[in-house]
């Protein structure tokens, strides 16, 4: 059997190029939507298929294909980074609160390495490091229902679309910094 794994992410999202070598009977788990089904309603003969969109479905199978949106690295490190909270003891105990000597830690320990001319690789740890608090604030807060990274993410670009308009308006070329300054202190005053 050939098991398919879809983004849970996207459940609907199906790449044309593996639809199109779907053709033997077809099992889904329960959480694959209608619309995903009804693709392969009509399946010819061929070798089995399960989709789903649970990793776990796919042990035991011939060949397991994953969507490739599974390896983003931005989607590997929030669900690390669930899973680190759902299993690891330390990291259940944390609090926003009782990370702060690590977010300290970690945003000082970036700087340094800015301040003394790091080369690439240890630039890239540091920075991973702080984006290690990141996910691990925007997790708790997932847990509590209030928001999680995507939400953070989506706060970013929200905030560059009041401060810098000129990335999202379709036009090209060099922004001088007196606009730039100008926009970026309009925006924020209209944040206020």
């Amino acid at each position: 059997m050939t098991v398919l794994v879809l983004d849970p992410r996207w459940p609907a999202m199906v790449p044309v190029d593996i639809a199109a070598r779907i053709r033997g009977p077809v099992t889904f788990t329960e959480e694959v939507p209608r619309e995903v089904r009804a693709l392969f309603a009509d399946t010819q003969p061929g070798e089995p298929w399960c989709i789903t969109t649970d990793p776990e479905h796919a042990r035991g199978a011939v060949e397991v294909i994953r969507v490739p949106s599974l390896d983003d690295p931005v989607h590997q490190a929030v669900t690390v980074m669930h899973a680190a909270r759902t299993r690891g003891e330390w990291e259940r105990s944390m609090t926003h609160e009782s990370l702060l000597p690590y977010l300290r830690e970690e945003t000082a320990e970036l700087a340094e390495a800015i301040e003394q001319g790091a080369g690439e690789g240890e630039l890239k740890k540091e920075l991973s490091d702080v984006l290690l608090q990141v996910l691990f604030h925007a997790e708790i807060a997932a847990e509590r229902g209030a928001f999680d990274f995507g939400e953070v993410a989506g706060a970013f670009v929200d905030k560059l679309k009041a401060r810098a308009p000129y990335l999202f308006d379709g036009s090209t070329g060099l922004v001088d910094i007196a606009t730039q300054d100008r926009l970026w202190a309009e925006g924020k005053a209209r944040e206020r």
